[in-house]
């Protein structure tokens, strides 16, 4: 456990696992009402995402830890921000909102998969897809997106609620998440090549493992 606490602990990794730690007070402060104290620790979640990567390249701090960990922060961020906005845009008053509430279900699904899949992969030591430039570009958007949502969104924009006449219409709410949804998902087929590859090399080594065993044995 020293090794590994000597090994990892570096500015890069801690800022990932402080982000994941912000989605306490985030959700607190989001259900309390608190939207603009919400925003800003989405805002400085989206920013600390970026910043941890160029302080890890320009620094020389990468890991293998930190490329596991920047990922899995990703994800329990959007799981969290596609649960939270889907339970609020299902209950709205607002007919439209609340007839395409489900694209928050594509992030949570999609979400859910990487992190089970990678889970699995790795169980069967197996290495996971690291984040791709369309990955990234997907996980910048939805940010974007999210921060437009609780800075501008009707209900719930924190700035929309101060100056209404700032209020995104409902049709530009759908078609910003509908798009990062989309280029999530297209993030998500662009890993599908890379994943097939690396289970069918995984599952070849396991295979070449257990017939030199039995080679042995004979």
């Amino acid at each position: 456990m020293k090794e590994f606490l000597k090994k990892n602990t570096n500015v890069p990794n801690v800022i990932c696992i402080l982000r994941i730690v912000l989605l306490i007070p985030f959700t607190l402060l989001y259900m309390e009402k608190h939207y603009m104290a919400a925003l800003i620790l989405l805002l400085i979640s989206g920013i600390s995402d970026k910043l941890d990567g160029v302080i890890a390249r320009k620094y020389d701090m990468i890991t293998e830890f930190g490329k596991l960990l920047d990922p899995i922060a990703d994800k329990v961020t959007q799981i969290v921000l596609a649960v939270i906005l889907l339970f609020h845009f299902t209950h709205t008053q607002l007919p439209l909102l609340r007839e395409y509430s489900w694209v928050f279900a594509v992030f949570f699904g999609k979400e859910i998969f990487m992190l089970v899949g990678g889970a699995a992969m790795l169980i069967l030591k197996m290495r996971p897809q690291a984040s791709e430039l369309f990955g990234k570009l997907a996980t910048l958007v939805f940010y974007v997106v999210m921060c437009l949502i609780l800075g501008f969104a009707p209900e719930i924009g924190a700035i929309a609620l101060e100056y209404p006449q700032w209020t995104l219409p409902e049709t530009v709410v759908i078609i910003a998440v509908a798009l990062s949804a989309a280029l999530s998902l297209a993030a998500f087929f662009s890993y599908v090549p890379g994943i097939i590859k690396e289970v069918k090399r995984g599952f070849a080594v396991r295979a070449e493992k257990a017939a030199v065993a039995v080679g042995k044995e004979n």
